[in-house]
């Protein structure tokens, strides 16, 4: 029955590139994907699933679900559909979405014979506050036993690793006051940034290789003649593990507050960003899905690529099992985040390459909910890397 899968897509592919195109040409950037979301929920509505939206208290979040008649375990596909400002869809999310919608409608045209219930969730704003993060704190997955979601890339890889990672905000105060003519009566808060800067490099030789930690200044004063009363200073810190992590950021937060000392500016610490989990992948189900990945698309499968990046599926990993594997768009060397790889989604390999993806992703939904030792070794797994 499995087979069967190859027609479905057929029927639906030129839709999914129709979407994909639609997409591109109408970015939209994170937690304003408004006719995105709609796009592919209309699509998800007409081939029969039950859709919410708003969930997670995010306005362009979905969730749609394809109940079977008979029981059996649930697949999860999720779907981004955010924009990068100034590049379009140069990570390509619009082919990310598509393919997630269209795994989930292909398989659930077999799923009543087979059993089980398909899920698919719309995850916005991905290139900053992912709405995985909180989907993940407040219950999405708790009844999903599989989620999957595919990325494009220049070869394809398999599910590999990223960091966890924390963005951090460090607002000081000071007090201004003319640089030249009553310098002592100023506090200077640009200096307890450059501190913080400074302590932060001191650090670094102390630390493991897998941590990064990179910053700017966003803000820094206005005038080169008044003491600055006012810096801000922003930094991503990442790690291999959630554990490690924690405790590099507390030894930033001292540095930081050491130049508070030195300096006397006043120190206010936030998250400007939410915090990102560590990517898991499950062996199991990455195995299943490499499988059927050679089985449609001719390119070479790489081994992981070693991440240091950061991505919000790294907190769906620590609830259920998943993956993120990548699908090659036949290019070496494409440059994510431009808008050549943008102008590559929209080819005839980029519409291929949907094709491609979403059929792998259904088959490998397929897989899980009709083999029972399979599921048994995805949840093994999933325990065992806890």
């Amino acid at each position: 029955m499995k087979h069967l899968l190859s027609e479905e897509i057929n029927k639906v592919e030129e839709q999914l590139w129709s979407m994909s195109d639609h997409l591109y040409s109408n970015p939209e950037l994170g937690n304003e994907e408004f006719k995105s979301m709609k796009l592919l929920t209309d699509f998800l509505e007409e081939n029969g699933f039950e859709l919410e939206t708003g969930i997670v208290n995010r306005p362009t979040a979905f969730k749609a679900v394809f109940k079977s008649q008979k029981p059996g375990p649930t697949i999860a596909y999720l779907a981004e559909y955010d924009a990068l400002p100034g590049i379009g869809h140069g990570c390509g999310h619009n082919m990310i979405g598509t393919m997630g919608v269209g795994a989930g409608v292909i398989l659930s045209k077999l799923v009543n014979q087979i059993g089980g219930s398909i899920v698919v969730l719309g995850t916005p704003a991905e290139e900053t506050n992912g709405a995985k993060v909180p989907m993940s704190e407040e219950g999405t997955f708790a009844d999903i036993d599989a989620a999957m979601i595919l990325h494009p890339a220049d070869q394809s890889y398999e599910s590999g690793e990223s960091l966890a990672m924390d963005a951090i905000q460090f607002d000081y105060s000071g007090k201004s006051s003319h640089a030249a003519a009553s310098p002592e009566k100023g506090i200077n808060a640009l200096d307890a940034v450059i501190q913080l800067f400074n302590g932060i490099n001191a650090l670094r030789e102390h630390l493991l290789s897998d941590i990064r930690i990179h910053g700017i200044i966003s803000e820094g004063g206005q005038a080169a003649n008044v003491v600055p009363d006012k810096a801000v200073a922003q930094f991503y810190i990442r790690a291999k593990e959630r554990s490690t992590l924690n405790g590099v950021v507390d030894k930033v937060k001292n540095i930081a507050r050491g130049a508070e000392l030195m300096t006397g500016a006043t120190l206010t610490i936030s998250n400007y960003e939410l915090s990102y989990d560590e990517m898991i992948t499950n062996n199991a189900l990455s195995k299943a899905f490499n499988k059927n990945l050679q089985l449609v698309d001719s390119q070479n499968l790489n081994p992981a690529k070693q991440g240091y990046g950061s991505i919000d599926m790294g907190n769906v990993s620590q609830v259920v099992p998943a993956i993120h594997p990548y699908i090659g768009l036949h290019e070496p060397e494409l440059i994510a985040h431009t808008k050549e790889f943008a102008d590559k989604t929209i080819t005839k390999t980029g519409h291929q390459i949907i094709s491609n993806g979403a059929l792998s992703l259904a088959q490998t939904g397929y897989d899980v909910l009709t083999d029972k030792e399979l599921l048994k070794e995805i949840q093994t797994d999933f325990l065992q890397s806890k």
